[in-house]
């Protein structure tokens, strides 16, 4: 379907009704529009990868980055516009509701230090349309290290949370999309936050009191970040376990990684191929988000899904 779009493949069997045609071409051009204009409001276009595993033969042959493409970006786009316009519903018919947060990133000094390293001056306090023209102008300038780039943004924005909303408050934004008034509502089958949502939307819909007030919403809000964070360390997990297998003949190799955490839990990074990530368990002094280093392997464990390594 992305091909389709951008010239290139003819449209899917599935899809070739003259009428669906239309309607793709149609949402594409609008899925467009929303992006540039969040993009004018300082959204930030960053190039982003999930972590994919390769089977051949039933055989787990690598993990991989899934990659954004336009057929993507048209579903997100589509699927930020409806979370952004039932939440200003919501808050119009003065029901409270759920709201995925991203504040201005704490660790703004870290982005103003990257950007100084290629020569641009961001201002002292967080901007995201600066930040945006800075990525804008990387993206161009080293499209092959724009992926890289992206990442250590992404990390050193932090992650988002759920909070709970109430009518008449000022509003919650999302510093990455630049969105003022920002839900999760389109995926009830899957997340719970959305279901809650989805429950409030039919309420005022009906002329009903709101099934969840202002003070259920802060715990769910709550009990919804803890369980995305517990859901994201299982997903890590078993990612690790299946790149530990991938890696186990591999000890002494050499690796440029990103760092994508430094705790006092312990300092993590990501390498390229397999895309994964491992523990720092040498030579982590000093090392922060955002930072490359040049790691070797030094340990690895299936079993236990533990990938370690050392600074060089």
């Amino acid at each position: 379907m992305s091909a389709w779009l951008d010239g290139g493949d003819a449209l899917p069997q599935f899809a070739s009704f003259q009428a669906l045609e239309a309607q793709l071409r149609i949402h594409d051009t609008v899925a467009t529009q929303l992006r540039t204009g969040r993009q004018r409001r300082g959204g930030l276009n960053v190039k982003t990868a999930s972590p994919r595993p390769v089977f051949e033969n039933g055989r787990l042959v690598d993990i991989r980055p899934d990659e954004k493409n336009r057929a993507k970006d048209l579903i997100a786009d589509l699927m930020i516009a409806a979370n952004a316009a039932t939440a200003r519903f919501l808050a119009s018919a003065g029901f409270p509701s759920l709201r995925r947060v991203l504040e201005a990133p704490r660790r703004w000094d870290r982005i103003v230090a990257l950007a100084a390293g290629y020569g641009i001056a961001l201002p002292p306090q967080p901007d995201p349309l600066a930040l945006d023209r800075f990525l804008g102008e990387r993206r161009t300038q080293d499209p092959e290290g724009f992926g890289d780039l992206s990442l250590k943004i992404v990390k050193m924005l932090g992650p988002g949370e759920y909070a709970a909303a109430q009518p008449g408050q000022p509003a919650l934004g999302h510093f990455g999309l630049a969105v003022a008034d920002y839900a999760h509502s389109t995926a009830p089958n899957r997340r719970f936050t959305d279901l809650v949502t989805q429950r409030q939307l039919k309420a005022a819909l009906r002329g009903d009191a709101p099934p969840y007030p202002a003070e259920a919403l802060q715990g769910i809000a709550r009990h919804c970040t803890l369980q995305e964070d517990n859901a994201n360390k299982v997903e890590r997990q078993v990612l690790k376990a299946a790149a530990a297998f991938l890696l186990q003949g591999r000890i002494g190799e050499r690796f440029e990684a990103i760092v994508t955490g430094a705790k006092s839990t312990g300092t993590f990074v990501r390498i390229g191929r397999p895309m994964v990530e491992g523990r720092l368990v040498q030579g982590f002094e000093g090392a922060d988000v955002g930072d490359t280093l040049d790691v070797r392997l030094v340990g690895v464990d299936a079993a236990q899904g533990f990938i370690d390594f050392a600074r060089n």
